[in-house]
């Protein structure tokens, strides 16, 4: 068959490339296509319950990720005429900015009133100018002190903190527009503290995730140039050639752009993990073109005929090269196996963009050097550098000598990797993949300190049946508060708000504005209250935000820190029974409430979605690595059809793999989902050097008479150097991702790199020896056979001989 392709290639070269050459026009324009992701990237599967009610609870309220926050802690607000008032028209400016739903602030905040004529409560806005002297500025702070509904929701009178909320528009939220119109509304803000000398500080679902997204696309061009600058550096290094740097890297790009061009013909976007392939395709690409020149100058250097050489560069080369791309695409398609749609598509896209890399290596290398003049003597010289080739020999004695030695080193490497897989815990932030001096994580702190976090968690009330929320003389929400109260016992979240907080600034309403009467209306007073607030259509106007327009469902919403995926688990699993309980649980009999009657509490918004999503993605990671494993290992059986060297190919594979783990535990790196993603992608890579070798192995095997020892020293001496050569490319190109803002990121490139260079030293060194240590068994068992077929011969010898005695007497 490969020879069969060779000829096609080589006899078609003129039409195959302007096949791809239209191919890839096309691909580059689907390219140009490809859009950033805006939105809240989904890693639960769709049918997930938690992610079910999380869809559901947006489609009655609204979602729960459209308020950037921004706060500043001073004393001048009440006391500077000058300040406040500049505070007021940004307030009024920003409200005017396109995109933006509401803002709410001290400039801005509104009262409820009892309206005796009309019979009903509504809401009064405090200003409807800017104040024009201290005094006037003195009653406003006196009169908003007197509102405990914004206390600790707008204001902190005792740190002397205050927020702007700047609600966006549904329809902009997760489009491009939202970063200009985040970049608008910070470079306002910005103003105003540089005007006055007052620090501000940004939080918030859109602001975190605009900063994020600017981080994606700019670190995705960055870690392209960089991949293309080592890779031409490392080229360079090996070749000392202008035009075996420039065409590899050619068609590589290549490549990347067939594997951009897929993110758009499926339908995806750019996100975190999508934004990885084409820097990763530059790096994993290069390697099938060092190894396909290596070929290609060995057989030249033989015979000095470049069309031969060129077709048993694909005939020799091509089973393993393909092997090896197969091993690493499956590396990469497990993770369609989590059905977490950010997975799937990464997974989907790079393994895809993995076999059109290596399918337009083997078609564009021979076509495009099969034009160019025939390698040049000093061309060569990579194959005899004196370095590699002591190197290699010193790992040929190794293997052949010292192989206990070897054992002993990966088993006692082992055990201490034990004890480091035994320290590592798996746990995750909503952002600690951003550095810890990253203003993000700073302005956050401050939210968490002055106002309880700023990070959305959502309750959900479902009253079991319409109007159910006020049935029985309000008895759900009288329970509402005391959940709220529950919930005060957790320094995590911030102060709560729902209908409790508003049916109590209604009651204060009711009193004459009395800040005393900031509490629950008694149930007398609760109807008269409810129906005081409907708008002249009977609908709840001043409760839309808080019930739904049946009255079933009712909603909390909170802000908590970011605590981190097992404190969140603990905590959840803590206040979720509570609540069932205060709902639920009758005290008067002892006994829970009938299913009929019982009341539905949800939870969810964006931190327990995360938790949920981290904990479900940790668990299939692992999974899809030992589908990875059990995959590739068919691969090696359908090559061998032996189980015996299944485990020897596989094993050299594993021991670096575990050797990570270990270091992840020594050095406190935790599982998550970018961190477990490492072991899929080294394994499939790492496979990459057992095929190059074990496939020389079988090919030699067959091609020459001589022992294992004999062929185990010619496949590390013809092998060795591409191997050494693709290691290096390998560890470099992973190691730019060192250079990221993001901290999962980070730890992908650095273990990656450190990984994948133990695996090609495992396969360069331990596999090596298995394959002696397998001879050595054989011969063992040889030996033994032929010591009873002595015996046997001399058994049969003997009874000849007393037969025959039989016989003469």
């Amino acid at each position: 068959m490969w020879n069969w392709l060779a000829n096609i290639i080589l006899r078609n070269r003129i039409v195959l490339l302007f096949v791809i050459a239209g191919i890839t026009v096309f691909m580059g324009y689907r390219a140009l296509q490809d859009r950033i992701a805006y939105n809240y990237t989904q890693l639960l599967p769709s049918d997930d319950s938690a992610w079910v009610d999380y869809q559901k609870f947006q489609q009655q309220f609204g979602p729960d990720g459209t308020v950037m926050i921004a706060g500043m802690q001073t004393d001048s607000l009440f006391a500077d005429l000058q300040v406040f008032n500049d505070w007021y028209r940004l307030d009024r400016a920003i409200k005017h900015t396109g995109g933006i739903e509401n803002v709410m602030s001290v400039a801005s905040l509104y009262n409820v009133i009892k309206n005796d004529s009309l019979n009903k409560i509504i809401a009064q806005n405090l200003l409807s100018a800017a104040p024009s002297t201290l005094a006037e500025l003195d009653s406003i702070k006196k009169v908003i002190y007197r509102l405990p509904f914004f206390e600790n929701f707008i204001y902190n009178k005792h740190t002397g903190s205050t927020l702007m909320l700047i609600t966006f528009k549904e329809n902009e939220v997760n489009t491009v527009r939202r970063i200009a119109i985040v970049d608008s509304v910070k470079k306002q803000m910005d103003a105003f503290g540089l005007k006055h000398h007052i620090a501000m500080h940004y939080s918030g679902m859109p602001y975190i995730r605009t900063i994020i997204s600017r981080k994606i696309m700019n670190e995705m061009v960055m870690f392209l140039i960089l991949a293309i600058i080592i890779t031409s550096l490392i080229l360079l290094f090996i070749f000392r050639s202008f035009y075996l740097v420039v065409f590899p890297l050619l068609v590589v790009i290549i490549g990347v752009i067939w594997s951009a061009a897929l993110i758009d013909l499926f339908g995806y976007q750019i996100t975190v993990l999508t934004g990885l392939i084409p820097p990763l395709i530059m790096v994993i690409g290069v390697p099938n073109c060092i190894l396909l020149l290596n070929k290609y100058h060995t057989e030249y250097r033989i015979h000095g005929n470049k069309m031969k050489a060129m077709q048993r560069m694909v005939t020799k080369i091509g089973i393993s090269l393909f092997l090896a791309n197969v091993t690493t695409a499956i590396g990469f398609a497990v993770f369609c196996s989590t059905h977490s749609a950010a997975l799937v598509q990464f997974g989907l896209v790079s393994s895809l963009g993995v076999m059109c890399t290596f399918l337009l290596s083997l078609f564009l290398i021979p076509i495009i050097f099969s034009f160019l003049p025939p390698p040049k003597i000093q061309q060569t010289k990579h194959l005899d550098r004196t370095y590699t080739v002591a190197l290699l020999a010193k790992i040929d004695s190794l293997v052949h000598k010292r192989r206990k030695i070897i054992y002993a080193v990966v088993l006692i490497g082992l055990l201490i990797s034990v004890y480091g897989i035994l320290q590592i815990k798996a746990l995750g932030f909503v952002v600690d993949d951003l550095p810890q001096n990253d203003p993000i994580y700073s302005d956050m702190h401050y939210f968490e300190k002055c106002f309880g976090g700023v990070l959305p968690m959502e309750i959900e009330i479902d009253g079991g049946k319409t109007k159910g929320i006020f049935a029985e003389g309000g008895k759900t929400i009288y329970k509402m508060e005391r959940l709220q109260k529950m919930l005060k016992e957790y320094p995590i979240f911030s102060r709560a708000l729902s209908i409790v907080e508003f049916l109590k600034f209604a009651n204060q309403a009711y009193h004459d504005g009395n800040s005393k009467y900031y509490i629950m209306p008694s149930q007398g007073d609760l109807k008269s209250i409810s129906e005081e607030l409907k708008s002249e259509k009977g609908k709840q106007n001043l409760l839309k935000a808080f019930i739904d327009s049946t009255s079933r469902y009712s909603c909390i919403d909170l802000f908590m820190q970011d605590i981190g995926s097992v404190k969140m688990k603990d905590v959840i699993s803590v206040i979720v029974p509570r609540a069932d309980s205060i709902f639920n649980y009758s005290a008067a009999t002892k006994s829970w409430l009938p299913d009929s009657q019982r009341v539905k509490v949800t939870f969810t918004g964006t931190c327990l979605i995360f938790s949920k999503g981290n904990d479900y993605l940790v668990k299939n990671l692992i999974e899809s690595v030992l589908l990875a494993v059990i995959l590739v290992s068919l691969v090696m059986y359908l090559l061998f059809m032996s189980l015996r060297m299944v485990v020897i190919a596989t094993i050299p594979s594993l021991i670096p793999l575990a050797i990570t783990l270990g270091l992840m535990g020594f050095f406190d790196v935790h599982l998550k989902p970018s961190t477990i993603l490492i072991f899929s992608i080294a394994f499939g890579i790492s496979s990459d050097g057992t095929m190059y070798f074990l496939t020389k192995y079988k090919q030699d095997m067959r091609k020459y008479k001589l022992s294992i020892s004999e062929i185990v020293s010619l496949v590390i001496k013809e092998t060795g150097v591409s191997m050494i050569y693709t290691a290096l490319i390998l560890a470099c190109g992973f190691m730019i991702f060192i250079f990221s803002g993001f901290g999962g990121t980070r730890a992908l490139g650095l273990l990656v790199s450190v990984t994948l260079l133990m695996a090609y030293s495992s396969n360069l060194i331990v596999l090596p020896s298995f394959l002696l240590s397998l001879e050595k068994r054989i011969e063992q068992k040889r030996e033994a056979k032929s010591l009873l077929d002595v015996d046997l011969n001399l058994l049969e010898d003997e009874s000849g001989a007393e037969d025959s005695t039989k016989e003469k007497h």
